[in-house]
């Protein structure tokens, strides 16, 4: 049904839990397509012995280009964009499936709903691999109250493969990552995509974004205030304006989603709020181009 991309950088442990959990919890016979970033003989032996389709690099090529990579070797209608870090929910294929059958055309984003502390649905089963705390999240993982959203968690996040194509994959000027996943979503405005919707039922554990931003890292693996410059000079608007004014996400300081899911979305509402945010984003542009 889906072919799911996984980056990977340095991060075997917690990518044996995401790859398992995909293994045990799918409803459907999916593709898992993972890119290897830097020699990792670990990763590559556990992936081989789980007969797991893998590229690799022989540098940290970024989130952008490995996603890129991976999607090149897709042989289902539906790519899903994964972290390394995440255990898949029983059934989350299977709801996601759900929507897509109700939806009349190809032209939506929908995404699964993130779990764990400081998460979409905060909840606490362990903040990293030695402390995860599995049979407990199966037990109560459905127990926990929420609804489906608007706008999107970015990940995991489900598309057809005809639109991945069509918008030429995340950009890699995004290099390492941040800022790409909100790019991405950018883009697929642009060409019509109106359908942005983060199904509830569909969960996944995050243990937090451990993958390609390690700051302890000997490379810079996130771009930081920086992809705010790139995003900027890119589309005349920053990252706050678009996931606010167009997407209507909907987060609170703390990153929760708020808004219930009320159907496509639709143009913004171009009122005075609108306009003064935009000239703030016009002269933030204008100081970006002198730094």
């Amino acid at each position: 049904m889906f072919s799911i991309l996984i980056p990977t950088y340095k991060n075997f442990e917690y990518l044996k839990i995401c790859v398992n959990s995909l293994k045990k919890n799918s409803k459907y016979n999916n593709q898992i397509l993972v890119h290897v970033n830097t020699e990792d003989l670990e990763t590559e032996n556990f992936l081989s012995k789980n007969k797991i389709s893998f590229t690799k690099s022989e540098f940290n090529l970024g989130m952008p280009k490995s996603l890129n990579i991976a999607s090149k070797f897709s042989t289902k209608d539906f790519i899903v964009i994964s972290h390394d870090d995440f255990y898949y929910c029983p059934n989350w294929d299977g709801y996601l499936v759900n929507e897509i059958k109700k939806c009349k055309n190809s032209f939506f984003l929908y995404t699964g709903l993130m779990m764990g502390p400081n998460q979409p649905l905060n909840c606490d089963f362990g903040e990293n691999f030695n402390n995860f705390e599995e049979t407990n999240l199966l037990n109560q993982f459905n127990d926990l109250v929420h609804y489906d959203f608007t706008g999107s968690t970015k990940h995991p996040a489900v598309l057809k493969k005809e639109l991945w194509d069509r918008v030429g994959g995340w950009s890699e000027e995004f290099y390492p990552t941040g800022g790409d996943d909100t790019d991405f979503l950018v883009k697929l405005w642009n060409i019509g995509v109106r359908d942005f919707k983060g199904v509830n039922k569909s969960r996944v554990y995050h243990f937090g974004s451990i993958t390609t931003r390690k700051r302890n890292d000997s490379q810079n693996n996130y771009l930081g205030s920086k992809a705010n410059h790139i995003f900027l000079k890119k589309w005349g608007f920053s990252i706050k304006f678009f996931e606010k004014f167009y997407l209507r996400s909907g987060y609170n300081k703390k990153g929760i989603v708020m808004k219930k899911y009320d159907g496509l979305t639709k143009e913004p509402k171009k009122n005075i709020y609108f306009f003064f945010s935009l000239i703030i984003c016009k002269i933030k542009l204008l100081i970006a181009y002198f730094k």
